[in-house]
């Protein structure tokens, strides 16, 4: 039997790069960690996979429920069943250029979803008398069109997406709830934070996996949007322990997550190729097609609240990521370089394309 002094977690989107790294963080803080993931046809779990193998990790401290955030009376059965003493919304689709062609799913998960676990843990909290703490994963695209630079906690929001639009909503909710209800309700405004976990489709991990390929001959080009695109990107691992830290404190609000350092798309390509002692010029060409409908130019947080009130800092600098990602892929592209000498795998797996 575990001992009812261990504090429960309840995340949304845990098998997601966030989801993954929050994870880890909690069970090494000795939480029982409880993942809510939708049904597929096929498993999505591999970024959670090694948690199950790590021999520190007993007594089934990390458990899985199907479910869906979309579905109110799943959420309150599984607050019924795992009685969590902390919920972490990461729950999303996140993928900004994705939310212009599926702008009523994005709406559907990542606005809806969040009102509709607010409104669980309301009624759950109102017939149990029990607290729950509630981290809501706010988003930097919420500035979108910036009207200050650096943006902080009090910047207007001015939305340049679906995603970006849904997000807001979301924000919006939680602080109500939180205001209204008096809920121990936080939003963590993060900006851009990445690591070997991300997803294919964002444009850092495209970058990084590309470079990786061409290094050892198995792709030529790299086809991308918009080069100038600025984006304060920090560290996934770093980002988790600022969502931790908000639920610790007695009095819930706002946060700017952020390194304070902006660099552009065109940047972040050159250092990541100059890792692998590349040009990226020789390889890399613009395609319109990965261009957004309405495009973020500058994005650039100021964290200083969460160094003040937290005590929050980043931990890896942008070389450092670069570093991280592109020794990742680097070994990704040489298992994938044996699969196709050995004849496992077609020599034209890899198209180039990016988001």
């Amino acid at each position: 039997m575990m001992s009812n002094s261990i504090k429960k977690a309840l995340i949304t989107g845990i098998t997601g790069q966030d989801g993954s790294y929050l994870s880890e963080f909690l069970l090494d803080k000795g939480y029982e960690v409880h993942g809510l993931v939708r049904r597929a046809s096929t498993f999505n779990t591999e970024r959670i996979e090694h948690l199950y193998k790590d021999p520190h990790i007993q007594d089934a401290r990390l458990r899985l429920h199907y479910g869906d955030v979309t579905d109110t009376h799943c959420m309150r059965r599984l607050l019924d069943e795992v009685q969590p003493d902390e919920v972490y919304n990461l729950a999303a689709q996140s993928h900004v250029r994705v939310s212009f062609e599926l702008p009523i799913n994005t709406a559907e998960i990542t606005g809806v979803g969040t009102i509709r676990q607010l409104e669980s843990i309301r009624e759950y909290q109102d017939s149990t008398n029990r607290q729950v703490r509630f981290y809501q994963a706010s988003s930097s695209e919420m500035f979108g069109k910036v009207l200050e630079t650096p943006q902080k906690e009090t910047t207007p929001f001015n939305p340049r997406s679906p995603y970006g639009a849904a997000k807001v909503f979301s924000h919006m909710a939680a602080v109500n709830y939180r205001e209204a209800y008096n809920m121990h309700v936080s939003c963590g405004i993060l900006f851009n934070h990445e690591s070997p976990r991300r997803g294919e489709t964002f444009v850092t991990r495209k970058i990084t996996r590309a470079a990786g390929r061409i290094k050892l001959g198995l792709q030529k080009r790299l086809f991308l949007g918009n080069l100038d695109a600025q984006r304060d990107w920090g560290f996934a691992g770093d980002y988790v322990k600022a969502m931790w830290l908000m639920l610790q404190q007695d009095k819930p609000d706002d946060y700017v997550v952020a390194t304070g350092r902006t660099a552009s798309v065109k940047e972040f390509l050159e250092l990541v190729f100059a890792e692998l002692d590349l040009d990226y010029r020789d390889h890399v060409d613009f395609d319109p097609r990965y261009v957004r409908p309405t495009e973020v130019d500058l994005l650039l947080g100021d964290a200083s609240k969460a160094h003040e009130e937290l005590g929050w800092h980043p931990e890896v600098d942008l070389e450092g990521l670069a570093r991280m990602m592109v020794k990742h892929d680097l070994r990704m592209a040489e298992r994938d370089k044996a699969l196709i000498d050995a004849g496992h795998m077609p020599e034209n797996a890899f198209d180039g394309g990016s988001d």
